[in-house]
């Protein structure tokens, strides 16, 4: 049987802010924007590709706006993905890979080279670049 991760809850103080945001900066398709009843509003988008959507509301999750970090999106190429977030104005890092568990600037071996970026509650992401064998 297989388990597929479908949605993840971003918790997010400014819901409206926070989908232009992935909509507009960080390229996500909305696929809908549902108020259930008073006080429960749920936006689900999805990155480009990607089988899994987030999920920004109200009434929906009690963690602190914010607080989520670690998630990760996977890119074919960095140098792409990070031209394309800082064409829509989204403050991204360099390109960056790790040493000894530090971030370096510049490019790393296969599944080594990231960029990152938070949205604008402060909830991280990472970018990857998968090798083309992948």
């Amino acid at each position: 049987m297989d388990w597929k991760l479908e949605v993840v809850v971003v918790p997010v103080a400014d819901v409206d802010r926070s989908k232009l945001f992935y909509e507009e900066q960080a390229g996500f398709t909305v696929d809908h924007d549902t108020r259930l009843r008073d006080g429960v509003r749920v936006v689900q988008m999805t990155p480009p590709g990607s089988r899994c959507s987030i999920v920004v509301g109200t009434g929906v999750i009690d963690s602190a706006p914010g607080s989520v970090k670690g998630l990760q999106l996977v890119v074919a190429d960095i140098e792409k993905a990070h031209a394309e977030l800082a064409a829509r104005g989204v403050e991204v890092s360099p390109v960056q890979h790790f040493v000894a568990g530090a971030r370096v600037n510049g490019h790393g071996e296969d599944w080594n080279n990231f960029v990152f970026f938070n949205d604008p509650d402060g909830n991280g992401w990472a970018v990857q670049e998968a090798p083309t064998a992948a």
